[in-house]
């Protein structure tokens, strides 16, 4: 089973939708909608889920200039990511905490589960678009005393999260990357060749959008 495996399976599962939506961190129309979410139906492929991103992981530490720094947590980011870091605290036996970025019923903004200061952490989430949603719980996360040095998440929809994030001093690791996605579901006549133009234009947009705005 591969990262390939898992794009077929967010389809089956209705996770990969194909027409026109608002995707919310831009607030832009996107041909392309992605729901890694629905992965929690299928309890195989949120194992694998687990799994791929152990093996990107231990992968990083291997090289000899290691890109992952090692960690004592993993904290997801609500609420995709939180599924997603709960397989993998259980399939890998890591602490899991829970950033709670507002007050949720009696419970405040802060950190839900044990930790010690000077600990670092690893952020999961399932899907990146800008990446907000992360630099925001990883400064919840620092202002806790918490270290944050690398995050991995399941699909990066490619619109230039990975340089934010890096501007910010995180390191992004991704196992599906959108194009790879798109590519194989064409390849496999899941999609027309006009919708596959259609995503394929948008996200080359999106990127030269990216690589031309100023730095911030």
């Amino acid at each position: 089973m591969d990262n390939l495996w898992l794009a077929q399976i967010l389809f089956d599962l209705g996770g990969v939708q194909f027409g026109n939506f608002t995707v919310s961190e831009s607030a832009v129309s996107s041909p392309v909608f992605v729901n890694p979410k629905v992965l929690i139906s299928h309890p195989t492929a949120l194992r694998v889920a687990s799994k791929l991103m152990q093996q990107e992981i231990q992968l990083a530490q291997s090289l000899r200039r290691s890109r992952v720094h090692p960690f004592n947590v993993v904290a997801g980011v609500p609420v995709g990511g939180l599924l997603l870091a709960t397989a993998y605290s259980l399939e890998n036996n890591t602490p899991l905490i829970y950033a709670r970025i507002r007050p949720e019923g009696t419970g405040n903004r802060g950190i839900e589960g044990r930790f010690t200061k000077g600990d670092t952490a690893l952020i999961i989430d399932d899907l990146v678009t800008q990446g907000s949603s992360i630099v925001e719980t990883a400064s919840l996360l620092q202002e806790n005393g918490l270290a944050v040095k690398d995050v991995i998440v399941l699909v990066d929809r490619e619109h230039g999260a990975a340089e934010r994030l890096r501007r910010h001093g995180y390191n992004l690791m991704s196992i599906l990357k959108l194009d790879v996605m798109l590519n194989h579901y064409m390849s496999r006549g899941l999609i027309s060749e006009e919708t596959y133009r259609a995503c394929a234009e948008y996200l080359r947009a999106k990127q030269g959008e990216n690589n031309s705005s100023p730095r911030l």
